[in-house]
């Protein structure tokens, strides 16, 4: 996922995205916990994936009251 498509976006598509995210990440603690083999490179993509989206969410308003 790359910050460039993201920004293109509606708000709401972002969050939908995030909430997206969010139960990934938390599928895999859940996957980890119950002793399923690991899936380090996901954690590592996810995590970052979950900053990405913050980062153009938070751009979003400030871009708007720069106007």
């Amino acid at each position: 996922m790359k910050a460039k498509a993201l920004r293109g976006k509606e708000p709401a598509e972002l969050k939908e995205e995030l909430l997206k995210l969010r139960r990934e990440q938390f599928n895999l603690r859940m996957a980890r916990a119950s002793g399923q083999p690991p899936k380090n490179d996901q954690w590592t993509k996810v995590r970052r994936n979950i900053a990405r989206l913050k980062t153009v969410l938070g751009e979003k308003p400030a871009a708007a009251a720069k106007r």
